[in-house]
């Protein structure tokens, strides 16, 4: 993946261009880490690079089931409340018994379903505002499925931005260097591919 989105020739797959270069974005920064460094917590924030890959994979399929079931509302959850916001909760944090491998391949799964549908799917199609959601307007009926690879951009550059933070609270590990070495850039006088420190914190 290069260092900056792809031009296109049209706006469907400029949208899908700059979606992907922010989905891969949590490769990059997970690149090298262990688990116990993807489960960490080293900033005053309680979000980690692992709890930061699941929730990139749970906001997606959210979003993206929102989007192919346009313009009719997926079928409702038919659990208790409790249990749903029990679940959402694990979203943001990497339990014992869960690997970054395992949350990277959960998340590159839900990538290529994400491109999938928004390739295909009318950008016009309306897509309804969920209710009873607080943060959600009150005042339209519906999003369209254009606005919602927009949010869905906006979603993920936002947490990719926190890990970006949270990576360099690990190692001092940075974007650049980072995307250098998961990548196979060449390297030059100014960048150089991440390469472990046994100076760097791990924790």
């Amino acid at each position: 993946m290069p260092g900056m989105p792809p031009p296109a020739a049209d706006e469907r797959q400029t949208l899908i261009n700059f979606l992907e270069f922010q989905q891969n974005a949590f490769f990059a920064v997970a690149y090298g880490l262990t688990d116990e460094q993807a489960r960490s917590t080293p900033s005053v924030s309680a979000l980690s690079i692992g709890g930061l890959v699941k929730h990139a994979a749970g906001v997606q399929k959210g979003w993206t089931d929102r989007a192919a079931y346009a313009p009719d509302s997926p079928q409702p959850d038919p659990r208790p409340m409790e249990e749903q916001m029990a679940e959402y909760a694990d979203q943001y944090s990497m339990r014992d018994d869960e690997t970054i491998a395992d949350l990277l391949d959960a998340l590159k799964a839900q990538n290529a379903e994400t491109l999938r549908v928004f390739a295909e799917k009318d950008l016009e199609a309306p897509v309804p505002v969920p209710r009873n959601v607080p943060w959600f307007p009150a005042d339209i009926d519906h999003w369209t499925v254009r606005w919602v690879v927009m949010h869905l951009i906006e979603e993920l550059s936002r947490h990719a931005g926190h890990a970006d933070i949270i990576r360099e609270s690990i190692d001092r590990a940075t974007m650049y260097e980072l995307m250098a070495a998961a990548e196979e850039w060449p390297e030059t006088d100014w960048i150089r591919r991440w390469r472990p420190s046994a100076s760097a914190p791990t924790a």
